[in-house]
């Protein structure tokens, strides 16, 4: 089955992520969120996890895939929500 892969490239502790999370939930599509332990940020600085402080500003993926007629929708509404550089997708398959 052919779908489209959706990434959404944020930070932790940013209302989006909460924004997005509860929209997904309301409107029933399949998502996963990873915590990132670094990454550089459009700010040009590194934001990394140590044991001694729990940064809340750490990266943050949403991934999701959908049939890509459906996809189109939700990327619109998502960039409603966040920047649109930040989102990234391409076609994927599955049971293959």
């Amino acid at each position: 089955m052919n779908l489209t892969l959706v990434r959404v490239y944020l930070s932790d502790g940013r209302h989006e992520v909460r924004q997005m999370i509860q929209w997904f939930e309301q409107n029933k599509i399949q998502f996963t969120v990873f915590r990132g332990i670094a990454g550089l940020g459009s700010d040009g600085l590194v934001h990394k996890a140590s044991i001694l402080d729990l940064s809340s500003d750490l990266p943050m993926v949403i991934e999701f895939f959908d049939k890509p007629e459906q996809i189109n929708d939700i990327i619109n509404k998502i960039k409603t929500m966040v920047e649109a550089d930040h989102i990234v997708s391409w076609p994927v398959q599955s049971g293959i």
